[in-house]
């Protein structure tokens, strides 16, 4: 998406909005770092010495993870010591200036600190209170540890992913975490709205299991209808035809006509009309029972030139079709650099790494210019300010020139409500 030519950038719809985010490792952060990049201000919460997870995870750039700069941009970090009354000040004194709070530790833990979502419910009774955890913080399973994988075999993705031959197989990404990091954030907003009309904030408890059940698509549906149950069908949807991978005189490249006039097109640009009007192929329903024949036909075709010839053909004829992308080519890619999805982070060293940005475009939210790379922060980088910010006005802290200057700019740029919301 083209820069905007104005001068004065618009601020994004969570402006004004303050999260104090206890996450670590991907769901919980992938979750925060969506809300920072609709312009919320995120204050990541971190243990002292070693701080998330992720900062030991590879690859390295000057010894710092590529891995927490990409879901970390954009947010501030402060270390806690829950045990000294000092930080449990502080932290009361974050807890009274936030909005929304976003822990995925296991059920039970943030009660033990003294900050579970019931004495919070009483105390800060504005709060959006978000906890992401593997199965939830109810039911049989909830005390149980949850990876990504895990809810990916028990949610059954695992079962449909491979080819029919196969063993099961983990998807290429983190879809546990991911999908229900997105849950997440649709859980919050959800929450600020409501809490806009009535004053008050509300609980959301994400389980990861539950979110993989809700990506399944129809596959429950299926058994329910048909009886049998689904399995892995490799490259193919079960439920439409063609709507697969194809062999072309240099590689494999996707075909997906949905439809019956999809089809039409389809075997119209591939120079074959004659295949639309065959009887096993008049309908999507006998294309799916007879998709081996249907692939040999088409394969027939397609494999005497090379794969751009077709996907220029299909494109022209308005079938949907692509090539299968390594991930280098993700970074030439002239849509995705169009609309500015190419950005770069860095921590505190000059080289920059480049990474996905944010799909959600906005008419009243400025782009960022994916040349400047936004920030990742050090551990404990922003205690200083924040300790100036929240704790100088009680006079239960001196600042430093630095920290002085710092909380100034922070109040400056309107990241956050300074006035108290308890």
């Amino acid at each position: 998406m083209a820069q905007s030519n104005e001068t004065e950038q618009k601020p994004g719809p969570l402006s004004g909005i303050t999260v104090l985010d206890f996450s670590r490792v991907l769901a919980g952060p992938y979750c925060t770092m969506i809300l920072a990049d609709l312009g919320a201000r995120v204050i990541k919460v971190e243990r002292f010495g070693t701080g998330d997870d992720t900062r030991a995870f590879g690859p390295f750039v000057d010894e710092e993870s590529a891995y927490f700069m990409c879901f970390n941009r954009g947010k501030e970090s402060i270390s806690l010591d829950i045990k000294s009354p000092r930080d449990r000040e502080l932290l009361e004194r974050l807890l009274d200036s936030s909005d929304v709070l976003v822990e995925n530790f296991r059920p039970g833990v943030m009660e033990r600190l003294g900050y579970g979502p019931e004495r919070l419910a009483k105390t800060h009774p504005h709060i959006v209170y978000t906890s992401i955890s593997g199965f939830g913080h109810s039911g049989p399973f909830s005390e149980l540890p949850g990876y990504d994988m895990v809810v990916q075999a028990m949610g059954g993705v695992m079962s449909l992913t491979g080819w029919p031959d196969g063993e099961p197989a983990r998807v290429g990404t983190s879809f546990g975490d991911l999908g229900a990091a997105l849950f997440g954030v649709v859980g919050i907003l959800a929450a600020l709205h409501s809490r806009n009309r009535d004053a008050q904030g509300s609980r959301v408890d994400i389980g990861m299991l539950d979110c993989q059940a809700a990506l399944m698509e129809t596959a429950l549906a299926r058994y329910d209808v048909e009886g049998k149950v689904p399995t892995r069908t490799g490259d193919n949807h079960p439920s439409l035809a063609p709507f697969e991978t194809f062999m072309a005189e240099d590689g494999k490249f996707v075909i997906c006509a949905g439809n019956d006039t999809l089809f039409l097109l389809m075997a119209d640009a591939l120079g074959s009309p004659q295949m639309a009007l065959k009887p096993e192929f008049l309908t999507n329903d006998l294309r799916v029972q007879n998709r081996a024949q249907l692939v040999k036909d088409v394969e027939k075709i397609t494999t005497s030139k090379p794969m751009q010839h077709w996907i220029d053909a299909l494109n022209e004829a308005g079938v949907p079709c692509a090539p299968i992308n390594t991930i280098d080519r993700l970074f030439s890619n002239p849509q995705l650099l169009a609309r500015n999805m190419i950005v770069k982070v860095k921590g505190e060293g000059d080289r920059a790494v480049r990474t996905a940005g944010n799909p959600i475009k906005m008419s009243t939210m400025s782009e960022i210019d994916p040349e400047s790379p936004i920030r990742a922060p050090r551990l404990n980088e922003h205690r200083e300010a924040i300790l100036a910010e929240l704790m100088t006005k009680c006079g239960a802290y001196a600042p430093t020139s630095r920290a002085r200057s710092e909380a100034d700019e922070i109040e400056s740029n309107s990241f956050c409500e300074t006035a108290a919301k308890a």
